[in-house]
């Protein structure tokens, strides 16, 4: 899905105009909700659903008995004695 560059201009307070040709392109309706990053000298703005569905694919090659929380809460007590010691 190659979409040629499409200029936008930045309007009032910042505010950008999706073009409607993009919006069909990535399934983008009223009230979804878009979530903006910077890589270098570019604007990403992609849906909230590809965010998450990237998330969870990652996550889903995290094995089933491994907690990501108690490893996390584990790194998290060893920096604080880390910390904690003269």
């Amino acid at each position: 899905m190659a979409t040629l560059p499409i200029e936008v201009v930045v309007g009032p307070q910042g505010r950008l105009v999706v073009p409607a040709q993009l919006r069909r392109d990535l399934g983008i309706s009223p009230g979804d909700v878009l979530v903006a990053s910077a890589h270098g000298e570019q604007l990403i703005l992609e849906p909230r659903r590809a965010v998450l569905a990237r998330i969870r694919n990652r996550l889903a090659a995290v094995p089933a008995d491994v907690s990501l929380v108690a490893e996390l809460l584990a790194e998290r007590r060893a920096e604080a004695i880390g910390e904690n010691k003269p």
